[in-house]
């Protein structure tokens, strides 16, 4: 890894996140993320550009706005630095190649709707349409070669050249993986409403999950989503079980047999659960950036006990 190649597209990517977290902000409230300029939340005064450098100038406020005090939100900060150390590592396990361009725009639109996912439970369509059509191309140039790529030659005899079949193949490959990540999550939404008689997860979910499958293809699109289950499912029983724990402390101040407590703290977590809504659009981006490094590795060895 070249330092200087390795410094530059690190700077690249601390600007991109500066750019990340003003889509982060303004998409979900329907603001436009070209104008106005960057602004302070509080006083709503432009931010000079000395003060907008990333990394460098959340530091030097200490996080805060040099006019009014407005405390400055640590994601900024956050977002900044791991969009540069996620280029690097693009760049680290791809080299200079298109394949490190390709993975970049893909892990700065999962950055994005990661984070907006946590904040306001919104997938907002202004990231992840313009990032399915971005997969979809980018198989043009960079080859997914997936299933349909490595099995259909040579099941057919293709009437074209070598290379546009190769291209053709991976576009395929590309668009099989968006319809079976969309499909799926949009099957396991139709199921989990006919079940409990509430949505369970939305149309942003199944247009992350596209946008996913257009860029990784349809093998790493199943690991995205078994891996991002399990995630989820881990994630809401920790999150029942600490509620459970934090209201059985609350009863047993009225109640002073144990058991009570527990019982109706159960309950109480079992409420939360009802009507929690978990982002699953969080789990889905971020099995989707482990699948990106370790995905492919994860299935060779998977493969080997079959």
């Amino acid at each position: 890894m070249d330092p200087y190649y390795a410094s530059a597209i690190a700077v690249l990517g601390l600007a991109f996140g500066s750019f990340l977290n003003v889509c982060i902000y303004r998409l979900p409230l329907g603001l436009s993320v070209v104008s106005p300029g960057s602004r302070c939340p509080g006083c709503k005064r432009p931010i000079a550009f000395y003060d907008n450098v990333p990394i460098l100038g959340w530091l030097l406020l200490r996080g805060r706005c040099r006019n009014c005090k407005t405390r400055i939100s640590v994601r900024y900060l956050l977002i900044e630095a791991l969009t540069g150390a996620l280029f690097v590592a693009c760049y680290a396990y791809f080299g200079l190649t298109f394949a490190t361009l390709k993975y970049c725009a893909f892990g700065f639109l999962l950055l994005g709707l990661i984070f907006t996912d946590a904040e306001t439970k919104l997938l907002p369509d202004k990231l992840t349409l313009p990032g399915l059509a971005l997969g979809l191309a980018f198989s043009l140039i960079v080859p997914v070669n997936d299933l349909v790529s490595q099995f259909l030659p040579g099941m057919l005899n293709l009437p074209f050249s070598a290379g546009f079949a190769s291209h053709l193949l991976s576009l395929l490959d590309s668009l099989l993986g968006a319809a079976l990540g969309a499909s799926f999550i949009y099957g396991a939404g139709a199921m989990y409403l006919r079940w409990r008689g509430t949505e369970g997860m939305g149309f942003g979910d199944v247009k992350l999950m596209a946008m996913i499958g257009a860029f990784l293809g349809m093998k790493l699109t199943i690991f995205t989503i078994f891996t991002a289950s399990l995630a989820g499912s881990f994630f809401g029983i920790a999150t029942v079980l600490m509620v459970w724990i934090k209201r059985t402390h609350r009863f047993m101040r009225r109640f002073a047999n144990l058991q009570a407590a527990r019982r109706r703290g159960w309950q109480s977590a079992q409420m939360v659960y009802r009507h929690y809504q978990m982002p699953f659009g969080v789990f889905l981006g971020s099995m989707a950036l482990l699948a990106l490094f370790v995905g492919n590795q994860f299935l060779r060895w998977y493969g080997r006990f079959w």
